[in-house]
């Protein structure tokens, strides 16, 4: 009988994983150089590499979907070259990692952008509020230029090219960000997708760009390397409920399992404040979905293990609990106080509140 504990070993496809915690992705914006990842990552990484999986912070497939001061990207060389520094610090600890693909579309600030970049997306809404730019502080969301068929062709590419990237980098595979208002969920919902070409109208439609990125991207690296997050009723980035969310992801999900990537990763935003999801949707979503099930949300050890006891998933992430702890694993294990984070330096240049946290041993 499969041991469903949360700190047995277990798999994820043909990746052996030591246990069934997952690091949840998680911005951190220490990418100061050009958008590449440095010493200062790898050792990050490096100190939470008992997780039984890392899914790293969103990294940008290219300059137009880095839109956050200071994120990684994954489209030149020497990105690939920073990120094997990662990759070879975390194998080092007996540690898998994927690299979470996050174009943020809408969400972003030409102050942000790389050079030639453009805020891009379904169309041409603006996110609510405003965001940091380091070189102006804080400035309203702009109005997105609306991508035309050729520009989504071309991005669901740049998923592809950084996928491949992300292999040549040293990475166990990828997620692609499905969640959390960035592109992909644009394209999801109605609200921020208006478009009435093959990309937009129906709800078959405003899934095209998820399906069929990960349907090339699970070509080009192996669908055993890919996942996708999701998060149904997230709030994120000026995003809201809308009428047909639920049935916008049973199907998406039932779609998916014919591309061959290999998990599904939900997350529960309540504990942050969100509209909950579901206990019925999260029950279809398992029934629907015939390989790996990831659930991420305010989990804590019972919880956790409840859920897997019960079937709920296969693994569970964590977020907070790790960015806080590097040794999160063996304080959870060995029932442990956890430190606290620190949300002041969330986002902030340097090791502070990033490297420093202590280990309780």
């Amino acid at each position: 009988m499969t041991d469903r504990t949360l700190f047995a070993p277990t798999t994820l496809g043909s990746l052996n994983l030591k246990n069934r915690l997952v690091m949840a992705p998680m911005t951190r914006s220490r990418a100061v150089d050009a958008n590449t990842p440095n010493d200062l990552m790898a050792e990050y990484y490096r100190q939470r590499a008992t997780a039984g999986l890392i899914l790293t912070e969103g990294v940008s497939p290219s300059p137009n979907g880095t839109g956050y001061a200071r994120i990684p990207g994954l489209w030149n060389a020497a990105q690939v070259a920073g990120w094997r520094k990662v990759t070879d610090a975390v194998h080092a600890e007996g540690g898998l990692i994927f690299a979470q693909l996050m174009h943020t579309g809408r969400v972003g600030h030409p102050l942000n952008l790389p050079a030639g970049g453009e805020v891009l997306a379904p169309s041409a809404v603006a996110a609510d509020g405003s965001m940091w730019t380091d070189a102006q502080g804080m400035q309203p969301h702009p109005v997105p230029r609306a991508m035309t068929d050729a520009e989504v062709v071309a991005a669901i590419e740049e998923y592809v090219q950084a996928s491949r990237n992300a292999i040549a980098a040293g990475f166990d595979g990828v997620e692609l960000h499905g969640a959390n208002g960035y592109l992909m969920e644009q394209f999801l919902s109605p609200q921020t997708n208006q478009r009435t070409d093959r990309w937009g109208g129906s709800i078959a439609a405003r899934q095209n760009f998820l399906v069929e990125t990960a349907t090339q991207v699970a070509a080009a690296i192996g669908g055993q390397r890919v996942g996708i997050r999701l998060s149904p009723y997230g709030v994120n980035a000026g995003m809201t409920a809308y009428p047909e969310i639920d049935e916008t992801h049973r199907t998406l999900v039932q779609r998916l399992v014919a591309t061959g990537i290999q998990f599904i990763h939900v997350v529960d935003h309540s504990a942050m404040g969100a509209p909950p999801v579901s206990a019925a949707l999260k029950e279809e979503l398992r029934k629907a979905w015939p390989r790996t099930f990831i659930l991420a949300g305010g989990f804590d050890r019972d919880s956790a293990q409840a859920a897997l006891r019960e079937n709920q998933a296969d693994l569970i992430a964590f977020g907070r609990p790790f960015l806080a702890n590097p040794d999160f694993v063996a304080r959870l294990e060995g029932g442990l106080e956890l430190n606290a984070p620190d949300f002041g330096s969330f986002y902030t240049p340097g090791p502070k509140g990033y490297t420093d946290y202590p280990a309780a041993t």
